[in-house]
């Protein structure tokens, strides 16, 4: 007999209040255990031996639990799991307040990081059997029911989700996308919950923004009030507000970021709302402020500064790689995937994605630095021949211009936080990221020059921009020296203001403070002489004298040269029409006179002019029959009959021959006469044949009565009589006598029958 899946599994008990045998489904609150489960509280921060022994003893009491929970039968464990409302809120409490890989355990006592990575196993063993729905042939649940049971009790929501994958998916991230998709699979209302949960994820953007005095922009961007005014932005609000800002963007990043490498089916859903573009604007207008905040601020301990900028650090790490991620599943690995013609639509959501993020110049570059742009768009070039090519250089154009003025170098892995303070580039604060070091707390001092994921690398002024710069400290401060000026605008990344502001306070960094106030500037000497480093349109060609020592002298013209291969010169050459000339004048038809030899008579002495009159007045061969309209003159062109007027087909054989005739002798009359003849007289003569013809076969002209008056002056009576007679006879022409003309054709054999 098949196992019966839990859904519709029936037990029989006996009643303990009654001690009668009862049955019950598989899945009821009284088969549950009576167990109360304790919330769950972060290791301490500081080593107090009474919180220290507080947490281990309930750490302790949450793992018995959840291992005694673990070894249940699979009927009562899902008992437990669906009725038991204080085991649902401990491992709340857990997803909430468990440390995250990015916090960092600070002086953890080794008893304390062996219970926590304990019950962090015993947390991910508990969510991975409530995920799973099929545990052997004999426990199972109907999927379909499975789907209702964890969606209707809360087992699983988007939040939850989200922790889960920003606690379990390093190291677990294989059997964390299992699960994660088996949850999704069974029950797609999870995709409607999260498209309705990523506009608070938006709107946390936009808080951020706000709390930091910045107007965000699109389409979520809200008209300012006029009464409302923004005295607080990111440099002057008090450091706990400033480091909660930090914390809480770092943590809404990472979880973003770790949910959509664990779940990439998720990708779409994020796109509906235009995502990429709003993650691009955010990180351009929020990074910059918070840096700029971080690093101006004074701090009394150094470990601060080193802990708000090692995690703006890594949130700017994973914004750019979940943006790269959202790339890669929505354009790129369809593309990759699909056929030829298909993948129009992901190559023109590509090019629209980067199209919107072009204006973001901060995150165009460190996108870049990261993953190149020129990667993706020589993807494309290879999946599709049709590809738009205006469109992709116009973003590769965009990325370059976003590099300018900056070196595009990739930063070097270093470990000395000093050197990772004055690098600049991705690369520094990637590889020095919480996530990839197990240090937490190295970084930089203060006041050094940090760059991270995304930050801008200073690009370095010379030449006059930093002699005019110079000259701006010095006007307001002339005791200090050039050069001492020229270390603090570097070390400042060349904003006057900064300098003189924190000359004026004394809160220069140490290495500055140690310097020579008077110390002046030390002017380097170019290492190339102006020679060699001469670079111009004439460089290495023929005639510079700087890279090679003989010059063809033959080839240097004073003055204006005689150009001999010109266009003017070639039209003005007339050897070529000289030369023809002598050929052609051995063809002259009149010859005046010719060089004799002696004894030799002059040829045709003796010719007369009179044999030539004899044929002045005729026109030899001017009627022809080889003339050019010899086929007109030997047949007159014949109207169709579809196309003659009405009245004309009967009679038309006889019509045709005695046109011919007629033709024939005006053809001869005009033969004789050689002078053109007077149009007028011509078409009185065809007139009065015309006329003729009809007057023979009975045809009477009256198309003027049946015209008669203008309409609405009366109509005569002969007028009435001849549209009366009109619309009797028009069966007898036009195209209503067809069997007629049929018949007539027949009978002259033009049909055969």
């Amino acid at each position: 007999m098949p196992a019966l899946p839990l859904d519709e599994l029936q037990l029989t008990q006996r009643d303990p209040k009654t001690g009668k045998l009862r049955t019950l489904p598989a899945l009821h609150p009284d088969i549950k255990a009576d167990r109360s489960f304790v919330l769950y509280k972060p290791p301490p921060a500081v080593r107090d031996p009474a919180l220290l022994e507080e947490f281990l003893e309930r750490a302790k009491f949450i793992a018995d639990d959840l291992n005694w929970l673990l070894a249940l039968p699979h009927d009562k464990f899902w008992c437990q799991v669906v009725f038991d409302e204080t085991l649902q809120k401990c491992l709340d409490s857990y997803l909430c307040r468990a440390p995250r890989k990015f916090d960092g355990m600070w002086d953890c006592h080794p008893e304390v990081e062996d219970v926590q990575k304990s019950l962090h196993h015993s947390i991910f063993l508990t969510f991975l059997r409530m995920s799973t729905h099929k545990e052997s042939k004999e426990h199972f649940i109907t999927p379909s029911v499975f789907g209702e049971i964890i969606y209707n009790n809360f087992l699983f929501d988007i939040p939850k989700i989200l922790d889960l994958c920003v606690l379990f998916g390093k190291g677990n991230g294989l059997l964390l996308q299992k699960m994660i998709e088996n949850i999704f699979t069974q029950q797609p209302s999870y995709f409607g919950d999260l498209d309705e949960t990523l506009p608070t994820v938006l709107q946390v953007f936009n808080n951020i923004l706000h709390k930091c005095g910045l107007q965000c922009e699109g389409a979520s961007a809200e008209p300012q009030k006029l009464e409302e005014k923004v005295s607080v932005t990111a440099g002057n609000m008090p450091l706990q507000e400033l480091k909660d800002i930090v914390l809480y963007l770092c943590d809404t990043c990472t979880t973003l970021w770790a949910f959509l490498d664990v779940f990439p089916l998720a990708c779409q859903t994020f796109q509906k709302h235009e995502f990429c573009y709003r993650l691009a604007s955010f990180y351009e207008l929020a990074i910059p402020e918070l840096e700029s905040a971080i690093k101006k601020r004074h701090y009394e301990d150094n470990s601060v500064f080193a802990d708000l900028w090692r995690r703006i650090s890594h949130s700017r790490k994973k914004m750019i790689e979940a943006f790269h991620i959202l790339i890669n599943q929505v354009c790129l690995q369809p593309i990759l995937e699909s056929s030829c013609e298909n993948i129009q639509p992901f190559i023109e959501e590509f090019l629209q994605i980067f199209t919107s993020v072009l204006q973001e110049r901060r995150f165009l570059r460190d996108y870049d630095e990261l993953f190149p742009v020129e990667d993706d768009v020589s993807l494309l070039q290879q999946a599709s021949s049709t590809l738009d090519e205006t469109r992709t250089a116009y973003i590769l154009q965009a990325v370059e211009s976003a590099w300018e003025g900056v070196d595009r170098k990739k930063g070097q892995v270093v470990k000395d936080p000093a050197a990772a303070a004055a690098s600049t580039g991705a690369s520094a604060i990637v590889e020095s990221s919480a996530e990839d070091r197990e240090d937490p707390g190295a970084a930089c001092a203060p006041g050094d020059e940090c760059a991270g994921a995304a930050a801008a690398p200073v690009a370095r002024v010379s030449g006059v921009e930093l002699d005019s710069l110079i000259s701006q400290v010095k006007d307001l401060l002339p005791d200090l020296g050039e050069g001492f000026i020229l270390a603090c605008l570097e070390e400042y990344g060349y904003n006057t203001e900064q300098v003189i502001n924190n000359i004026l306070e004394d809160k220069l960094v140490p290495h500055l403070d140690k310097l020579d106030r008077r110390m002046q500037r030390q002017l380097k000497p170019d290492p190339t002489p102006l020679v060699t480093s001469r670079c111009n349109v004439f460089q290495n060609d023929e005639f510079d004298v700087f890279s090679r020592d003989s010059v063809d002298v033959s080839r240097i013209q004073k003055g204006k040269r005689r150009e001999k291969d010109t266009t003017r010169s070639l039209v003005n050459d007339k050897s070529l029409v000289l030369e023809q000339r002598e050929r052609y004048s051995q063809y002259s038809v009149v010859v005046e006179e010719l060089p004799l030899g002696p004894g030799q008579a002059q040829p045709y002495g003796d010719y007369e002019d009179e044999y030539d009159d004899t044929y002045d007045g005729n026109q030899v061969g001017a009627n022809d029959a080889d003339s050019d309209d010899e086929l007109i003159s030997r047949r007159p062109f014949t109207i169709p009959q579809v196309l003659r007027p009405k009245g004309q087909e009967e009679g038309q054989e006889e019509e045709e021959e005695d046109e011919e005739e007629e033709e024939e002798e005006a053809e001869k009359e005009r033969t004789k006469d050689h002078f053109v003849q007077d149009p007028a007289v011509l078409r009185e003569r065809a007139e009065a044949r015309r006329q003729a013809f009809l007057a023979r076969k009975g045809y009477k002209h009256d198309s003027s009565a049946v015209v008669g008056n203008a309409k609405g002056h009366g109509q005569n009576r002969e007028t009435v009589q001849e549209r009366r007679k009109k619309e009797a006879n028009k069966s007898t022409r036009a195209n209503h006598n067809r069997r007629a003309m049929a018949d007539r054709k027949r009978s002259k054999g033009m049909i055969p029958s």
